[in-house]
């Protein structure tokens, strides 16, 4: 295969896959009232149904991107696939919360292999003159999954069920893995011949997953006991890394360079806030607005439309310009967006509502490419399926860390009652004042990504 064919067949297959995957997530969570209605399931379990496919994704992401370094990216982008078209007819066939919330930890498994390889597949791929362009499509796709989520997913809950969305997932998922087996050929592992750590990768994904769990069961004792564990257990990860010949994370990249351990950070405070925005406001429209699912996903998709315009624009310019400046200029959006929506009543206008969404849609749009661009320039070429992992990890904590928030504030003015409508007050208020909590976060990631170093455009 050409050099030409294989960047542009690694760019649809890439981009199809997470649109596909981004499509799933989107959706879920606009039938979200529907799944918690046939399920009876009261309002912090319900999180459980979006936040469980992330825990496993989170412990899995860094470890599969150095397996990938080693083994080889498109195997384990392939195997990642298959699980997760399995998974998600599995979740298609669930007969009760609990199994759902099983076959979502399994769909986190697949979908840490395939996050923790697709932006290294293109950055492989791609020399760093195009990557921003990309990386700018690819996040297109990402956004453009997500737009069609709301709207299709809204569409399919009410007339389908909400089960339609995990089988038409899994058929998406069976034409990807056609498309991998018979166009994608080549393969692409510069640290072949290492050693893969083993023990790291054990303590690591272990000692995330209590911290995370831990952070959304506080302020319970357990939740502070496994937190501590969990900090501990990363702290001891480190010093086992710094001395193993071998490591999944190499130490001396964290303390070395700035761009790529700020980048990072910013990268965690923005999906910290951006996914709750998704999550809070399609409950919003439901319960507070009344809408059904079908027009509330109308609604929601001005969001992912504006940042899919923007994502391969901002990912072009971040080809030229200084990339982490692009991505802080999409952080403050998306800072904006949040105060916005501090302010959100029963009685607030649906054109406030949109134009809140509209100017987050845009911020999110001009972080995502120029933050992967930065990420992604500054380590070595047998460091990319680290570095993807690194970015994803960082990805799904933010989710992990969004949802923890909410859940919490949720135990606090809701306690473990369903979501009806004499908690609709409640609820609004918790929202307000998750908003409050992530603007203040979205502040600080606009402080880590301007303090990234001097990136440049490659």
């Amino acid at each position: 295969m050409s050099n030409g064919v294989s960047k542009r067949v690694t760019l649809i297959i890439v981009s199809i896959t997470v649109a596909v995957i981004s499509f799933m997530m989107s959706a879920v969570t606009i039938a979200l009232p529907t799944i918690g209605k046939e399920f009876a399931m009261e309002a912090v379990l319900l999180g459980w149904v979006v936040t469980a496919m992330t825990f496993p994704q989170a412990a899995l992401l860094l470890p599969s991107g150095r397996l990938a370094d080693i083994y080889g990216r498109r195997r384990v982008f392939l195997v990642g696939m298959v699980i997760f078209a399995v998974a998600s007819f599995l979740c298609a066939t669930a007969g009760s919360a609990v199994f759902l919330i099983a076959y979502r930890l399994l769909q986190g498994i697949g979908g840490g292999m395939v996050f923790g390889t697709s932006l290294a597949l293109l950055t492989s791929v791609f020399p760093p003159g195009e990557r921003g362009r990309a990386l700018g499509i690819s996040s297109a796709a990402v956004f453009l999954g997500i737009s069609a989520g709301p709207f299709l997913g809204g569409v399919m809950t009410q007339h389908l069920g909400w089960r339609s969305i995990f089988f038409l997932n899994a058929f998406l998922c069976l034409l990807v893995l056609a498309l991998v087996f018979y166009r994608l050929r080549g393969e692409w592992a510069e640290a072949r011949g290492e050693k893969f750590d083993v023990v790291g990768s054990i303590v690591f994904g272990i000692s995330l997953l209590m911290m995370l769990y831990g952070l959304t069961v506080l302020p319970a004792v357990l939740g502070i006991v496994l937190f501590v564990l969990g900090v501990a257990g990363l702290l001891a990860f480190s010093r086992w890394e710094a001395r193993v010949a071998s490591p999944i994370l190499d130490i001396p990249l964290l303390r070395k360079n700035t761009v790529f351990v700020f980048s990072n950070l910013a990268m965690l405070f923005h999906i910290c806030t951006a996914f709750s925005i998704i999550f809070l406001m399609s409950l919003y429209l439901q319960y507070n607005k009344g809408f059904l699912p079908q027009t509330a996903g109308l609604i929601m998709v001005v969001q992912p439309v504006c940042t899919t315009i923007c994502t391969p624009i901002a990912g072009r310019l971040s080809d030229k310009f200084n990339p982490r400046m692009i991505a802080a200029l999409g952080m403050a959006l998306v800072f904006v967006s949040l105060v916005l929506f501090v302010f959100i009543t029963e009685a607030t206008p649906l054109g406030y509502i949109i134009v809140g969404l509209a100017i987050s849609g845009v911020g999110i749009g001009t972080f995502a490419s120029p933050n992967a661009n930065a990420i992604m320039n500054s380590v070595e070429k047998k460091f990319l399926g680290v570095a993807s992992g690194m970015q994803g990890t960082m990805r799904s904590c933010g989710q992990i860390i969004g949802m923890a928030i909410v859940m919490i504030l949720f135990s606090i003015y809701i306690g473990q009652a369903a979501i009806t409508p004499e908690y609709y007050p409640d609820f609004l208020q918790s929202a307000r004042v998750a908003f409050i909590v992530f603007a203040a976060i979205g502040f600080g990631g606009i402080f880590a990504q301007f303090a990234g170093g001097k990136a440049r455009p490659a």
